[in-house]
This record gives C-alpha cells, sequence and structure tokens, in this order.
C-alpha cells in the first residue's frame, strides 16, 4: 500500500512511540487517513494478535469493518452478542455501549485497543470509563490504547472528565496547512456572512452551547436560510465542476426548510438525520456522492464519520460554542477529488468569524468551566487578529443593501480587495467590525500579554528587593480573593518553567507540574481559593497599575515575582512562561484549592502528609 507522507513517518515511529507511551491519541485533520493508517499498524506490528476497535457511531463502524476486513478476521459485535471474547476472530469492532460484557472480557485480552473519534471518550462517563478502568486495571503491560481523532479537546468543566485522563500522550501527525501543500486536502475558501436579524443574545447558554430548542427558532425566524440560498446559488454557478454540497443544521425544523427552500430553487435535494434508518442512509449518501443528489441536508450526522470527497461547498446553518464542530464539519469537505481545487464554506452562523479558519484551529487537553463563553461574542475570532502583536488585520463588515432589501453583510479583510470594496456585491459600504463591535473594549489575552510585557520590567527595574521580598506571606494573608487570584499568576510565572515542548502533552505535564507545585505552597500556607465561575483577565491588568481591585502590597508583591524573571531568562522563555501561567490561573480559578484538593495530579492530603514526615 502506498503511505502518505505523514503515515509513513508515523509507521517509522511507531516503535519508539510505543516504547515511550501506553496510552496515547494519533491527532490528523479530517481526511488526512487515520483510518488507512491504523489499518496499516495493525498490518505491520500487530498482525495475528488481539485487537478491540471502538467508535461510537454505526456508521464509522461500518467504514472500519470495510477497512479492515480485507486482510483480518474482524467480528462486529451485535447487541445481543454474549460468551468470551476473541472466538475464531482477531479484530473485534463495536460501539462503548454494545454487549458490556464482551467487551470487558475483550479489554484484558486485547494487544491493542483503538478509539476512533477520541475525542468523544469521556474518562469520567459510564461506558469508556469501565472500559479504561478495566485496561489500567488488568490490560496486558504492553498492551496499547490509541485513540484516532482531528480535535483532540472535550469542553467540559469537570476536571474528572478531562481527555488528558483518558490519554498520556497525544501524537501531532500532520495540519492542515502541510496537508494542503502536499496535495492531500484542498484548500478551503471561505465566505462568511453576518446575519444581522439572528438573535442570539437571550439564549442560555449555562448548558455549554446554544439549545436546540432555542436555536432552531430563532434561525427559522431570521434570513439566515435565505442567506445561505443566496451565497450558494452564485458559488455553484462559479464551479468548473458540477456542484456537491453539504448543509450543517441545526435541527429537522431547520433542515426541512432549508431542504424546502433548495428543491423551490430547483436544485436535487435531499435530507439525513440521525433518525434515517442506516439503510436509506447509506443510499442517499451514496446518489449523493455519485452526483445524483447535488445538496444533502443533514442534521448531526455528516460531522464524523462521513467521507464524499467529492463535496466542493459547505454550507453552515449551525451556531456553535464549539470548535470542533466546527472543525469536523468544515473539514469534511476539504478531501481530494479529481477536478476538484478547492471547497468554498459558506458560513451564515458566524462560525468562523468567532474561531476562525479550521486550519488555524488550536486545541486544548484541559478546558475550565467556563471556556465556552469567549466564544458569545460572534466576532471573537476577528478581535484577537486585530489585537495580534504581528501582521495585525482588520476586518470589514458589507453593509450595502441588496435589492432585496437585505443587506451583504460579507465579512473580508481590509486591503485584500481593490479599493476595499466587497468583493461579494462589488460595492464599499462597509465599516470595520473592530470599532463598530467595540471588540477593543474588554480586554483580552493580547492586550494583558502586551501590558504585562511592557509594564513588569519597567516597574521591577525601580523596586527595592530587600522590602518587598520579605512581604510574601503578609501579602498573601491579607489578600482578597480577586487578588489571591493575581498573586498566583504571579507565582505560577515565576515557577512555571519556560522550556519549549513539542507536544500538547508535553505542554500540560509541564503546566501542572508547576500548577502541582502553587497548590502544594496554598495548602502549607492554608490559604484557600474559592472557585469563581469565570477568570476575569482584568485582575490580572489591574494588579500591572496596584488598581481598584488589586491594592499596592499585593500588586508590587506579585511583580516582585514575575519581573526576576525578565532578568534570568530569555524573551522566548518568559513567552513560554506566561502562556502557561494563564492557563495555570484560568484553572486554579475555575477550580479552586484547598486542603481538599484530590486531582489526578495532586492530592493535598498526601502533599501534606509528606511534608510533615520531612
Amino acid at each position: 500500500m502506498h503511505l502518505r507522507t505523514w503515515q509513513q513517518e508515523i509507521i517509522d515511529r511507531f516503535p519508539s512511540i510505543v516504547a515511550q507511551h501506553r496510552r496515547f491519541i494519533l491527532k490528523a485533520p479530517t481526511g488526512a487517513g487515520k483510518t488507512v493508517l491504523a489499518s496499516e499498524l495493525v498490518e505491520r506490528f500487530y498482525s495475528g494478535k488481539k485487537i478491540v476497535v471502538l467508535c461510537h457511531r454505526l456508521v464509522l463502524l461500518e467504514q472500519l469493518e470495510k477497512a479492515l476486513a480485507e486482510k483480518h478476521n474482524v467480528r462486529k459485535l451485535s447487541v445481543s452478542d454474549k460468551g468470551p471474547a476473541f472466538e475464531d476472530y482477531d479484530i473485534l469492532l463495536s460501539t462503548n455501549m454494545r454487549a458490556k460484557e464482551v467487551l470487558l472480557d475483550a479489554i484484558p485480552k486485547a494487544d491493542l485497543i483503538i478509539v476512533d473519534e477520541a475525542h468523544r471518550v469521556s474518562p469520567n462517563g459510564t461506558a469508556y470509563k469501565k472500559l479504561l478502568d478495566a485496561f489500567d486495571k488488568d490490560g496486558k503491560p504492553d498492551a496499547q490504547f490509541i485513540g484516532l481523532t482531528a480535535s483532540p479537546e472535550r469542553r467540559t468543566g469537570d476536571q474528572r472528565d478531562q481527555l488528558n485522563l483518558a490519554f498520556d500522550a497525544i501524537i501531532d501527525c500532520a495540519n492542515i496547512e502541510s496537508l494542503i501543500e502536499e496535495g492531500v486536502l484542498v484548500q478551503p475558501v471561505y465566505r462568511p456572512h453576518f446575519v444581522h436579524d439572528l438573535n442570539l443574545g437571550d439564549i442560555d447558554i449555562s448548558s455549554g452551547d446554544f439549545p436546540v430548542s432555542k436555536l432552531a427558532p430563532a434561525i427559522i425566524k431570521s434570513s439566515m436560510i435565505d442567506y445561505s440560498l443566496w451565497s450558494y446559488k452564485e458559488e455553484r454557478e462559479k464551479l468548473t465542476i458540477p456542484p456537491i454540497s453539504a448543509w450543517f443544521c441545526a435541527d429537522v425544523s431547520v433542515a426541512e426548510k432549508t431542504l424546502e427552500k433548495i428543491q423551490s430553487a430547483g436544485i436535487e435535494a435531499a435530507i439525513v438525520t440521525a433518525a434515517t434508518p442506516i439503510g436509506e442512509r447509506m443510499k442517499l449518501l451514496a446518489r449523493h456522492e455519485a452526483g445524483e443528489i447535488e445538496a444533502m441536508v443533514s442534521v448531526g450526522v455528516l460531522a464524523e464519520g462521513w467521507d464524499n470527497p467529492h463535496c466542493n461547498i459547505i454550507v453552515h446553518l449551525r451556531p456553535t460554542l464549539s470548535k470542533v464542530l466546527w472543525g469536523q464539519s468544515v473539514g469534511r469537505g476539504l478531501r481530494t477529488a479529481p477536478g476538484k481545487a478547492q471547497c468554498v464554506i459558506i458560513d451564515v452562523s458566524s462560525n468562523w468569524s468567532t474561531f476562525g479558519p479550521v486550519e488555524k484551529l488550536e486545541w486544548s487537553l484541559w478546558s475550565h468551566r467556563g471556556s465556552y463563553k469567549q466564544f458569545v461574542n460572534r466576532f471573537n475570532w476577528i478581535g484577537e487578529q486585530q489585537d495580534g502583536e504581528e501582521g495585525a488585520a482588520t476586518y470589514l463588515l458589507c453593509k450595502n443593501e441588496l435589492p432585496d432589501s437585505k443587506r451583504c453583510s460579507h465579512i473580508y479583510r481590509k486591503d485584500a480587495f481593490q479599493d476595499d470594496t466587497c468583493p461579494v456585491c462589488g460595492t464599499y459600504a462597509a465599516v470595520d467590525i473592530y470599532t463598530e463591535q467595540k471588540l477593543g473594549s474588554t480586554l483580552n489575552e493580547n492586550g494583558l500579554h502586551r501590558l504585562f510585557f511592557d509594564r513588569v520590567p519597567k516597574v521591577f527595574a525601580d523596586m527595592d528587593l530587600s522590602v518587598w521580598s520579605s512581604l510574601g506571606s503578609t501579602a498573601w494573608k491579607t489578600a482578597t480573593e480577586d487578588e489571591q487570584v493575581f498573586l498566583a499568576f504571579c507565582m505560577a510565572f515565576r515557577d512555571v518553567s519556560g522550556e519549549p515542548t513539542q507536544t500538547e502533552s508535553d505542554y500540560w505535564n509541564i503546566a501542572l507540574e508547576a500548577e502541582a507545585k502553587l497548590r502544594g505552597y496554598l495548602v502549607e500556607s492554608k490559604i484557600q481559593i474559592v472557585a469563581r465561575p469565570e477568570f476575569n483577565l482584568s485582575l490580572i491588568a489591574d494588579g500591572m497599575f496596584a488598581g481598584t481591585q488589586i491594592r499596592t502590597l499585593q500588586a508590587h508583591y506579585g511583580i516582585s515575582l514575575a519581573g526576576s524573571m525578565f532578568e534570568t531568562h530569555t524573551r522566548e522563555e518568559c513567552e513560554r512562561k506566561y502562556q502557561k501561567a494563564i492557563r495555570i490561573t484560568e484553572r486554579l480559578a475555575a477550580i479552586g484549592s484547598s486542603s481538599r484538593d484530590n486531582l489526578p495530579y495532586f492530592n493535598a492530603a498526601d502533599h501534606l502528609a509528606a511534608q510533615s514526615s520531612r
């Protein structure tokens, strides 16, 4: 089998990877060829051995069975299966919810366990927790637990349910931009519109995303579907090959309304949802791939496990606070096919302006409970671009009124087109999004970064350290809850390593080691930090000036801790220390700290016992 460059590199590295790690994720973009890699790993390193392959959807099982059955004796587990595992077969395929007794019997016998779409693994969930516990307790010492995913992130505030508790390393296999350069994937071309009459402000997002029951009526009431069809009809005419599109909708009511609009335009379309029988679904998708159905409208079934390389337009009608959902769905259109040079991404959900292009997405192994709140601002990514210290970018929003009385509402970059005219409607009637939306009025990470690196060295240079270095105990004991967070940030910046890391797993191992040290200091000093709903960056900024929230004693003592790092470390090291310190403080503020801490990387009782025995 001819392997792609990144696949061959992983094959070559695999013996050293398994020598270092027992549970790890292989991270590669949608369409890169993770299933092919898994099949090749099985062929080369686990031939004749016992293997369990898990995924959460039946359609994924079908794909995996097809890929593996060519060379291996495969059994797809049914719901009613009983008895011992691996009778007359070597590879067991299943969802994590099927025939649990057989699965639990298979885990201790398996030489390899593969989990597809591994971002779905819930280390504290009912099904996966049992399997993980069985692997840890009874699994073969030389067995591996491997996850496959394009988006290694679980957006949850439960610290018992973080992805890094299921896997101890992330192996970065390939990224979208490099695969585009190699011709493995096609270039995404974005056409984002801001639908001004879509009202999301009154929707309760305490669950971590827009609840569909409230989101769907808001979409139908707005002009979002009209915008999507207008954009689509224009983009399909530009193609030199037949248009094949996938439409991602919030729920069935939105999908049905969208289907009605598409068909009324004379375009062959169909709909698939989770309720569509698997046999009917496969027939519809086959017709779509063959070009018999131009537009496939979907609800919750195409974002994962669906592969139609001929799809050249993605239409996103699902506003979300989830990077995973945005990245997974757009990634479905990036596969290569004959004559296909690019994939047009029509986004009327403001996901592009919220998260940015999928090829620029960054992932985190840990998240705090309020991490999704930054995405409530539907221009979050655009604000980050203008606040960037290098290559700052300004984005414009076209307000030209169209013949049907709708606004153009296309979003495009300033200086990208002649005279800054809108590439969609050809007029100049645009406003600067950053200025109009007042994106600079709320301090973000880029703004704090500039302030910290400018202010701390200057203040530190004028300090009498003989005075401030002796005031630590007083500063902590008299600190308010806000001041505790500020001091924790300064101490984290001082203590965390600034060494470079190659993987996200290494990054978080270093960060959590420093967090554990900080928690140790707090419990030894009998300092309790109360968990708060969110971490406000303005607390750190306020401390730079001894302002209204952080008083002079705490502000100057904190700066005395952080300032010395600029004299003993390079700018690059301080940059890395700063980024980790933000994440540590964010977690500490969200989780809190007390003598009852019982986290995977720090147990307060054990720490205090160890200290007392010295």
